[in-house]
């Protein structure tokens, strides 16, 4: 593709004779084009290697190339390959150049030192660092030369060198030259070998690092701050901690004052920030093996006035930084208008300041001020790269106060919203005992989203539920009180856990992406446990999205974690839940929680578990009693997220409470059933409900014969209320609605309406179940079931 003049007196074939043709049949035996791109290897980036080229006349020449893959201008696929005419041996004047480039080298300063480590010679960038000429120092060691502390380790290193023939490095950090400041430096020891191997002297190689010493400084300063400053939410802490992180790194002296029109108004408007500003002290500190009698102008906790030529005031006008510097003009004048702070700062020495504002999220807070005296060990004077350091670092002071400030604020308004959004009691419940416990997370990540609830259902049955909301603050509280309200909703539906859990995943979804459409980052997540205890049966059905696994202590112990289907967490959608049946013995002990109560950062959730299991087992005490030692063996100090934790102790409803009847599809089977009905309430001691409970039965009983399908059941229990039961095989539910005059039908549901306390339908897997209550309140005073 191409062939230039080199390649032409090389082979001899002109650029026409060539260009265009294989490439091939210039190489002095054949070979194929594949081979050759193995040999060279096709992925290789460069290869060198000999290959044996034909000259134009015929001739054999064996010649070292360099082949380049992908040839710049040629595009992907191709190779220019190069070689050098002009070959052989090195020329006379190598040597010169040589010595030309060690004396001449720029931003490499080199020393060599002989076998007995006696300085022989330098370069000319080596003798403003050594500052002294070649004649007054050739034959000393360098220990000789210069005195700094580092010297010995230079010397060390020298000795390593040529006694082990073997480089080395070290970085030095010292005065050079007769300078007043210390410089950074990288120094390499090189040994110098004859062609025997034998060492034959040393070289020091010195690189000037000091810019990169400092810039190394800085990240380090910068990454200290971002693990420190900012550790808690608050507002004094914080800017103690940028005291701590800049001082004396950064500077001797630093404070942080913020505006006082935050106290009055939360805010800093426009005219807090013009002309003279009103600032308070709220942290200080002085450099270590500052002169114990020294003191502030300003005290913690007290506040100051600052004109506006001040540089505190002109970093809050301006919104950026200040630099000054004693000989400053503005610097002369606030010195001359405060004599106090003017006796202070010369007394200690300060000639150099910054003052950085604090500034958060569009708002301003106050000021940080940094002072810095003269010291060998760092630069002179505050200079634009510090001032960029500082406001950094302030930066992010500022937000971690701010958010001190707002977190506070958000925190009382969200817990307020929580406590009226959780149960304010738990209701009576004759199937189980029960007892709760929620603490909301320390101040760190704020108040979450975890909630419970007991809720009685029909049946004598109740539902126990734990849920946690992703996330913490207003938006979490909010997303639980919104769930709290769709699950008790479902739950008077009566729907199974699985189904409930399967609407109650559409709803999150539903707000998930209400909110992502507010708010790109506002998606919204959840887990929830809902468990529903039958205390006829026996047996609880649980569904489970993505929630830690509850625990039962059946009578005796010991407790173990229930093994259930658990199931996605809410707002994945599209994928199913699956409820788990257990029979529970009667006195059993069941513990929902939130996993804010086992796990932590020092404790993932397997071990949290089984330490849950292990002090449930060992509770031998009253439900209220064992929560109090659950928490006590799980959470230290303040939890690090929402803690909720609800223990039920189940209970069996007495066989003699329930009687059940298999009614037959035919309206002949009313007379008899309320015949039944009839003895039984009279047997439990309920002959005043007679005439009203025989009509819902008869009603209800009429209805399954007439629209249901058999086979049709009649339950009645006893319970805090009179439970009347009629279930068929139908899955249609009736609805209640109002007869007009003339129509014979559609009274019966309107009658058990007026009659029950409530009444409802609930779906089964075989049909329906239709259920009406009526109070006992008052009835059973006297009257206890046989066993």
């Amino acid at each position: 593709m191409h062939w230039n003049e080199g390649a032409q007196r090389l082979l001899g074939y002109s650029p026409a004779e060539v260009v265009g043709r294989s490439a091939a049949a210039l190489l002095a035996e054949p070979v194929s084009l594949p081979d050759l791109a193995r040999i060279v290897g096709a992925d290789s980036e460069r290869w060198s290697g000999e290959l044996a080229l034909r000259h134009r006349d015929g001739r054999r020449l064996l010649v070292t190339v360099i082949a380049h893959h992908d040839a710049p201008g040629y595009g992907p696929g191709t190779w220019r390959v190069v070689c050098p005419v002009h070959g052989g041996g090195p020329r006379p004047e190598d040597d010169e150049l040589a010595c030309w480039i060690f004396d001449q080298l720029p931003h490499c300063s080199v020393s060599i030192y002989d076998t007995d480590l006696r300085y022989r010679r330098s370069n000319q960038a080596m003798v403003p660092v050594v500052g002294l000429p070649d004649e007054a120092i050739r034959g000393l060691r360098i220990e000789d030369i210069t005195t700094q502390p580092q010297t010995k380790d230079l010397a060390a290193g020298l000795r390593r060198a040529v006694d082990s023939g073997e480089a080395g490095r070290l970085e030095s950090y010292q005065r050079t030259g007769g300078q007043r400041r210390a410089h950074a430096w990288s120094v390499d020891f090189a040994p110098l070998k004859d062609p025997d191997g034998e060492v034959r002297g040393v070289a020091l190689v010195a690189h000037d690092i000091n810019e990169q010493y400092w810039a190394r400084k800085r990240l380090v300063l910068l990454d200290e701050a971002a693990s420190r400053i900012g550790s808690t939410l608050d507002l004094a802490q914080t800017a103690r901690e940028l005291m701590e992180v800049t001082v004396p790194e950064l500077a001797d002296f630093a404070s942080v004052d913020l505006l006082t029109a935050l106290e009055r108004d939360g805010e800093a408007g426009d005219q807090a920030l013009r002309g003279t500003v009103s600032l308070r002290r709220v942290a200080h500190r002085f450099a270590p093996g500052s002169s114990p009698h020294l003191k502030t102008v300003l005290d913690i906790g007290a506040a100051d006035s600052y004109p506006e030529f001040t540089p505190p005031a002109r970093a809050l006008a301006t919104g950026a930084g200040v630099l000054s510097n004693a000989e400053d003009a503005e610097f002369a004048q606030w010195m001359r208008a405060d004599a106090v702070r003017a006796a202070r700062i010369r007394e200690q020495g300060y000639h150099s300041m910054m003052a950085v504002p604090l500034l958060a999220r569009g708002a301003t807070l106050g000021v940080a001020v940094f002072y810095r005296r003269s010291r060998p060990d760092r630069r002179e004077r505050f200079d634009h790269d510090d001032l960029l350091l500082a406001q950094d670092l302030t930066a992010r002071a500022a937000v971690a106060i701010d958010n001190a400030r707002r977190y506070t604020r958000e925190r009382e308004t969200a817990l307020s919203l929580q406590r009226s959004l959780l149960p304010q009691r738990m209701p009576g419940h004759s199937a189980v005992e029960v007892a709760t416990r929620y603490l909301p997370a320390g101040a760190q990540p704020g108040v979450g989203g975890d909630w419970f609830d007991v809720i009685p259902l029909s049946g004598a049955r109740v539902a126990l539920v734990v849920g946690d909301v992703v996330g913490h603050g207003i938006h979490a509280s909010a997303t639980m009180g919104r769930l709290r309200t769709a699950v008790l909703t479902l739950a008077d539906v009566d729907l199974p856990p699985d189904e409930l859990l399967t609407h109650l995943d559409d709803l999150v979804v539903r707000l998930s992406a209400e909110s992502e459409a507010a708010q790109p980052s506002g998606e919204v997540g959840a887990t929830c446990c809902y468990a529903v205890y039958d205390p006829v049966s026996r047996t609880c059905t649980l569904a489970s999205a993505g929630h830690p696994p509850p625990v039962v202590v059946p009578p005796g112990g010991p407790a173990a974690a229930l093994r259930i289907s658990v199931g996605p967490p809410l707002g994945i959608g599209g994928l199913p839940f699956e409820a788990t049946v257990v029979e529970l013995a009667e006195q059993s002990v069941l513990a929902l929680y939130t996993d804010g109560l086992i796990e932590t950062r020092h404790r993932d959730v397997d071990e949290g578990l089984t330490k849950l299991v292990d002090l449930l087992s060992a509770a031998d005490m009253p439900l209220d009693d064992t929560c109090d030692a659950v928490l006590r063996g799980l959470i230290e100090g303040r939890p690090q997220d929402d803690v909720a934790l609800l223990l039920a102790r189940t209970r069996a409803l007495d066989a003699g409470c329930v009687a059940v009847w298999e009614v037959e599809s035919d309206p002949v089977a009313v007379a008899q059933t309320r015949k039944d009905v009839s003895e039984r309430l009279s047997a439990w001691g309920l002959a005043d409900l007679t005439y009203a409970t025989e009509l819902i039965v008869s009603e209800l009983v009429t209805n399954a014969i007439r629209y249901g399908a058999s086979p049709i059941t009649l339950r009645l229990i006893q319970d805090r209320t009179l439970i009347c039961e009629v279930s068929d095989s139908s899955s249609t539910a009736p609805h209640l609605r109002r007869a007009r005059v003339f129509d014979e039908g559609g009274r019966g549901l309107m009658l058990v309406a007026q009659l029950a306390q409530r009444w409802g339908t609930r779906h089964t897997p075989t049909g329906k179940t239709i259920w009406a209550e009526q109070n006992l309140e008052g009835l059973l005073d006297e009257y206890q079931p046989a066993a």
